[in-house]
């Protein structure tokens, strides 16, 4: 009698992480592939997740990708700061894989650093517009997430429907922030 309750203590106790577990959601997908000079120009943040280095930003968030001779991608990435002046962080990306993998790393560490696998950071595009007129980009652990596009806003359907497909692969949107442009003001 006493093993049964031992038993049903245990279950009990482990019941809890069992449906933790199995709620993890599935490793994240990435698009097919990604047509990298298609992908060059500029793009504006709609939203985010929070972030430790875009604390500063109060809007005006966007990304200029420019393929380089060596097929890297010179990353800049502006904002606008409370003060009103401008921010601006200049980075390298590289593929991982093919030359149409959706798979990339990117490091705004200086480039003597470059050898540090910790100075790279994941960026996935794991959702893009057939015209590449939006884009989802996160990494493998959902922990940051952007939603861009190459004018400053979305039309609220196109959101919804992003938000709802994030929830579909793991996301959380109700942790997303808007991304404040010029246009918002």
């Amino acid at each position: 009698m006493k093993r049964r309750h031992l038993l049903a203590a245990a279950l009990c106790l482990l019941a809890p992480l069992a449906a933790s577990a199995g709620d993890a959601p599935a490793p994240l997908a990435t698009i097919e592939s990604l047509d990298v000079p298609r992908y060059m120009g500029r793009w504006y943040e709609i939203a985010r997740y929070p972030n430790r280095f875009q604390r500063q930003c109060v809007g005006d968030s966007s990304a200029d990708y420019q393929l380089q001779p060596d097929n890297t991608v010179r990353v800049t990435n502006r904002c606008r700061l409370a003060d009103g002046s401008l921010n601006e962080a200049i980075g390298q990306a590289r593929q991982l894989g093919g030359p149409t993998s959706p798979r990339l790393e990117v490091r705004f560490a200086p480039a003597w650093l470059s050898f540090i696998p910790a100075v790279w950071g994941d960026y996935w595009v794991v959702e893009i517009d057939a015209d590449y007129r939006w884009v989802v980009v996160s990494e493998p652990s959902r922990r940051f997430l952007w939603v861009l596009a190459r004018t400053p806003t979305l039309d609220a359907r196109t959101e919804g429907d992003i938000r709802t497909r994030l929830v579909a692969r793991g996301f959380d949107p109700e942790k997303l922030v808007s991304g404040r442009q010029d246009d918002d003001r």
